[in-house]
């Protein structure tokens, strides 16, 4: 028991007993005791913690669920196994998205104006009691439930297998129309691609490249990635980025400064925003295609992966014939003028 040893695993055991007994005086002595001994706890106590906490996140009550799910989301970040925990969190998530979303609706409905700060400001009695309980609960929970699912879907073997993702994309993309909270992170993580096809082609030589990508967050990582790739690989002219940049956009903690080496269009003819994730390139024949222009202005930003606890990759399959890379440039739009 050296440091707090033990009693994590003791202060689990207390509160499934007290979860699955319905003794709320029991359970809420025992989540104290959870929630302050879980900094003490060692790798293997949270091991195996996350699976026994995610397999009764369904029956925890609404206030405290999202505190639970947070926490099992730091075992997994310990090294519990993920795709064990994933799932509870992942439909807990849902729901307390979905009751989310009912609030926002009551909340309008009521003709409260604004709506209030999850963390409770604005929020009276007569709130809880107009527009329930959990709804109530269910807002105040999604910022903690977010940070919980982003530690679950960190794992590519998540994100390939565990059920209940376009579920909870679905609840998140309702909730995002009825706030201004954005909660960007959960939505570009429930977007991140896998084993993904891409195709790049270079417009002013009209070489193409199929690629396949995988756990790239954001379009600033895919640029940088391709850059490498393409132009740190000799394939196209142009400024590449650093080893390093490269190397932070795919398993190297930290960021770096880079420049841009593009212009990333689609073949709408639209820019590819850098600030937007790459489910949102368009699809031509299967593939996400990529119209390589050279970049109309000089654009930094810190190379780096916009989930620091993903894994990203992304590699070269092929150089493509210039049959192949003229019917898809057929396809093309002209680029809309900027």
């Amino acid at each position: 028991m050296i440091f707090g040893r033990g009693r994590f695993p003791a202060a689990v055991a207390a509160f499934e007993t007290a979860v699955r007994g319905r003794d709320v005086a029991a359970a809420e002595k025992a989540f104290e005791r959870l929630t302050g001994t879980f900094g003490k706890a060692g790798d293997k106590e949270l091991h195996a913690a996350g699976p026994r906490l995610a397999d009764l996140l369904a029956e925890v009550p609404p206030g405290p669920r999202a505190v639970v799910a947070v926490v099992i989301g730091a075992c997994v970040e310990r090294g519990a196994e993920p795709t064990a925990c994933a799932p509870g969190v992942l439909a807990a998530a849902r729901e307390a998205f979905e009751s989310a979303a009912v609030f926002c609706e009551r909340w309008a409905a009521a003709g409260r104006g604004p709506l209030p700060d999850p963390e409770g400001d604005g929020l009276g009695e007569a709130d809880v009691e107009r527009i329930g309980f959990e709804p109530v609960m269910a807002w105040q929970s999604v910022a903690q439930f977010e940070m919980a699912c982003v530690a679950m879907l960190n794992s590519a073997s998540v994100r390939r297998s565990t059920p209940g993702r376009t579920e909870l994309r679905d609840a998140v993309t309702r909730l995002r129309t009825l706030t201004d909270d954005p909660f960007k992170c959960l939505a570009y993580a429930l977007d991140v691609l896998d084993d993904e096809p891409f195709v790049a082609i270079d417009r002013a030589t009209g070489a193409g490249f199929a690629l396949r990508g995988t756990g790239i967050g954001d379009n600033f990582q895919l640029h940088t990635l391709l850059a490498d790739v393409l132009v740190g690989g000799g394939h196209l002219p142009g400024e590449a980025p650093s080893a390093e940049a490269a190397a932070m956009c795919r398993n190297m903690p930290g960021q770096t400064s880079t420049t841009g080496s593009f212009d990333l269009v689609g073949a709408d003819g639209e820019w590819i925003w850098n600030e937007g994730c790459p489910a949102d390139v368009p699809v031509v024949d299967g593939v996400r295609l990529v119209v390589l222009d050279p970049p109309s202005y000089r654009r930094n930003w810190p190379a780096g992966r916009f989930f620091p606890g993903m894994t990203a990759d992304l590699v070269l399959e092929r150089a493509l014939p210039a049959e192949e890379t003229a019917a898809l440039l057929a396809q093309v739009a002209d680029p809309v003028r900027r």
